[in-house]
């Protein structure tokens, strides 16, 4: 969105991989270190080792006028060389340690609270982050919603596949960073109910500190296929193979997983599928604003909905997803430009 917008960029930041995404290597970012799924300790060590040790950060974001940390780690890195310059925070997580009651959540906590008022805006992707968590807190700084809609590659806005008659087997996908062993569970009964009138589609990346095996689980599963990790240009054949998409995260059930607005949501919808979603959540609650989806109260409704399904029903459930205006899952290039206006404002101050 920041190079669409016409601004020119320095990128830096922890890696969850060993090597450094080509994308990434081609903008120049600079690699800070591998960060590891779950391993908060050591994550807090190299953050408060690079707010410390920040001088060949510091030199590399020199001529920058305006300072963008996309998470509070980095919020805390960026508070300690960006000098006079705007600092802005984009906040897409509410991570669960801010929100418990024990002592680390305490101490994450007074951290933020710490680093909010020095804020010049917030940037986040679903209203119910600032009703439940900012509203709260220290922050003086206006916040700006950028929600995770589909930004087109190439400038060229994704169509919905096209999609043959409604008819069972129906195919549901859960993609993304695959983290829940519940929705596992759950998805591999649902496929064993349904004698061969449930598949389930599975990509994206698996955290292996939930899933020692997860290719080995879902292989035991006849009628579930897991395809692997993916990238942009993948998610149209992948979506075009499907009919529903899961979108009922369990994971930190109750805190983090109520109030997202997830990739998937948008992504769904662009490409024609139907997502699946509790309507006591801010996905159940964006989709009854738009009047469409399959909304469920609980796992063992969204099961029965499945397992019930006549093909007309399927049929009028996909019209209703293609009602839905696109500018709403789609990104254009004027919100890019926007974005980078609001933010480059900042500085003018």
């Amino acid at each position: 969105m920041f190079a669409l917008g016409g601004a020119s960029m320095r990128v830096a930041g922890f890696c969850r991989d060993e090597t450094v995404c080509d994308a990434l290597v081609a903008r120049g970012a600079m690699s800070l270190g591998q960060s590891r799924d779950a391993a908060l300790v050591a994550r807090a060590t190299a953050t408060l080792q690079e707010a410390i040790l920040h001088q060949r950060l510091k030199a590399f974001f020199r001529d920058c006028d305006v300072i963008v940390a996309r998470n509070l780690e980095q919020l805390g890195i960026a508070r300690a060389i960006v000098g006079e310059r705007p600092l802005v925070y984009e906040c897409l997580d509410i991570h669960r340690s801010l929100v418990g009651q024990g002592m680390g959540s305490r101490l994450v906590r007074s951290v933020e609270g710490a680093l909010l008022p020095r804020c010049d805006l917030l940037i986040t992707s679903s209203p119910a982050f600032l009703r439940n968590h900012f509203d709260h807190r220290p922050l003086k700084a206006p916040a700006l919603l950028v929600e995770n809609k589909l930004l087109p590659d190439g400038g060229e806005a994704p169509r919905s596949a096209a999609r043959g008659v409604p008819a069972p087997p129906y195919v549901v996908s859960w993609f993304g960073m695959l983290r829940c062993k519940r929705t596992l569970a759950f998805l591999q009964q649902l496929v064993r109910r349904g004698e061969g009138r449930i598949a389930v589609l599975i990509a994206g990346k698996p955290s292996p500190a939930e899933f020692p095996d997860f290719e080995g689980e879902v292989a035991a599963t006849p009628g579930m296929t897991y395809v692997g990790p993916y990238s942009y240009a993948d998610l149209p054949e992948l979506y075009g193979r499907c009919d529903f998409a899961w979108s009922i995260d369990w994971f930190e059930e109750g805190l983090n997983s109520k109030w997202l607005l997830p990739n998937r949501l948008y992504e769904a919808i662009a490409f024609g599928a139907i997502p699946i979603a509790l309507g006591d959540v801010e996905v159940g609650h964006w989709l009854e604003r738009h009047g469409a989806s399959l909304i469920v109260a609980d796992g063992e409704m969204a099961a029965q909905r499945l397992l019930d399904l006549e093909p007309a029903e399927l049929g009028a459930l996909r019209e209703g997803i293609a009602r839905i205006d696109r500018g709403d899952v789609i990104c254009d290039e004027a919100e890019c430009r926007e974005l980078v206006r609001t933010i480059t404002s900042l500085s003018a101050r």
